[in-house]
């Protein structure tokens, strides 16, 4: 197996971020042309990844969906940082950290719209890293 931890910037904002350039790369060189899967996998608590069209306005439906089922006011029981932290180490129930997708002749064999996204609702951490690993089949 071979792995790789990439650092994304989030900022201070609620964010559906593309790292669909960044598993291609990473399977340019680890995959070189032979079938396997990928895995990604963000080490955080409060982090999800999800495979989804990004750039038609679905990154933006996601977070407003997530807003209606977890919203960021007080009433969740785990509350140190932002107003409504504690609703960002539920979301990983919902989308989980982790998604596997099979690689054919060393590409990712995605759906036509599909990208893979980190979902990360939590404000309090610019930094995340996420854990790109290969194996060949």
């Amino acid at each position: 197996m071979q792995s790789t931890v990439i650092e994304v910037k989030t900022g201070h904002n609620e964010v559906v971020h593309d790292l669909t350039p960044h598993c291609s790369a990473f399977l340019r060189e680890a995959a070189a042309g032979r079938d396997g899967l990928l895995h990604v996998f963000v080490p955080h608590a409060t982090a999800g990844i999800a495979l989804i069209e990004l750039g038609a306005g679905s990154d933006d439906d996601l977070l407003a969906a997530l807003g209606d089922l977890l919203p960021a006011d007080d009433r969740w029981r785990h509350a140190h940082g932002s107003p409504g932290h504690g609703r960002s180490h539920v979301m990983p129930a919902l989308i989980a950290p982790y998604a596997s997708i099979p690689v054919l002749h060393g590409e990712m064999a995605l759906g036509t719209w599909q990208s893979v996204a980190m979902v990360d609702l939590n404000v309090d951490n610019l930094v995340r890293q996420v854990r790109l690993s290969f194996l060949a089949g």
